[in-house]
């Protein structure tokens, strides 16, 4: 049996990026109106600048309107949740995404739970959450949603596949179960404390994987054929590559599945890094534009 089919996720966002700066252009053309995105920075955390500096700069290339707003680590709540009350009454504002974590000072559901459901582009407001289970128009987790946009590109009809979600956080397992449901997926969700985990992974012809546990699923977990999506993103040490100037070993990044074990079993499956990643923040363009139409109370745009 030959080697599984790499899912290209960088190839893949990046065609889902044309398409949103064609209907953001076109919605300026058309009715000279512009999305625009605001995110929200408390703190000084290295990881999530890097993450709204990259979210600016694909905001932008897309032809959208990039507005980050940065609080100090030890902003109060209340300075936040005014800042999105503010927002939220600012018609110009399609998009609101206030980067986690938040310091301690901070309740993460209570400010979730104050963006206005309608341009809560991340999907996490537990009103959004309900419209995504009920089958109503809502806007969508971004990780989950790329992943099931690469999974219909690879794989087509859904329809009746065995799918297998293992992890069950608010951010990516639990929607990515309602959307597989969706899509009539027979959809099982699966978890740490999940007796025979390996035997239940490999009877899913749909496997996709978000535990936070680096190379957690070896090679034997996977049905022989089976398509593999790995959200995870794990750095681990690689004394291969040798040590930084401070004696500290490199490091190298790798995803919650074996990939080396998993990519001579899988018939597709997603390399970390390069697969999910990149879809993110594809699909968080992808949810600020359909915002500014729905908002302006325009049609959906083909994205």
């Amino acid at each position: 049996m030959s080697d599984a089919t790499i899912i290209d996720g960088k190839a893949f966002a990046a065609g889902l990026r044309e398409k949103v700066a064609a209907a953001v252009t076109s919605l300026k053309d058309r009715h000279g109106l512009e999305a625009r995105l605001d995110v929200v920075l408390v703190g000084d955390d290295p990881a999530s600048h890097v993450y709204v500096r990259n979210k600016g700069k694909q905001t932008e290339e897309a032809g959208m309107v990039s507005v980050e707003h940065r609080l100090a680590v030890d902003a109060p709540e209340q300075e936040l949740l005014a800042l999105i009350d503010r927002l939220n009454g600012d018609p110009a504002v399609n998009g609101i995404l206030v980067q986690l974590p938040l310091p301690d000072q901070i309740d993460e559901q209570k400010v979730t739970a104050a963006i206005s459901p309608e341009k809560d582009v991340d999907g996490f407001h537990v009103v959004n959450v309900g419209r995504l289970w009920t089958g109503a128009e809502a806007p969508v987790p971004c990780t989950p949603y790329g992943c099931l946009l690469m999974l219909k590109e690879t794989l087509g009809d859904l329809k009746g596949k065995r799918a297998m979600v293992l992890g069950r956080s608010n951010i990516v397992g639990k929607p990515m179960a309602a959307l597989l449901l969706a899509e009539h997926c027979t959809v099982n969700i699966a978890h740490s404390r999940t007796r025979d985990l390996p035997e239940r992974c490999a009877e899913a012809e749909i496997l996709v994987v978000a535990v936070g546990r680096p190379e957690m699923v070896r090679g034997d977990w996977i049905k022989p054929g089976a398509t593999v999506i790995d959200v995870g993103i794990n750095r681990i040490d690689a004394p291969e590559k040798g040590t930084n100037e401070d004696g500290s070993p490199k490091t190298r990044l790798v995803g919650d599945v074996a990939f080396d074990e998993a990519v001579k079993v899988a018939g597709a499956i997603t390399p970390v890094p390069g697969g999910v990643g990149p879809m993110t923040i594809a699909c968080l363009l992808r949810n600020t534009v359909i915002a500014a139409c729905r908002q302006n109370g325009l049609p959906d745009p083909e994205v």
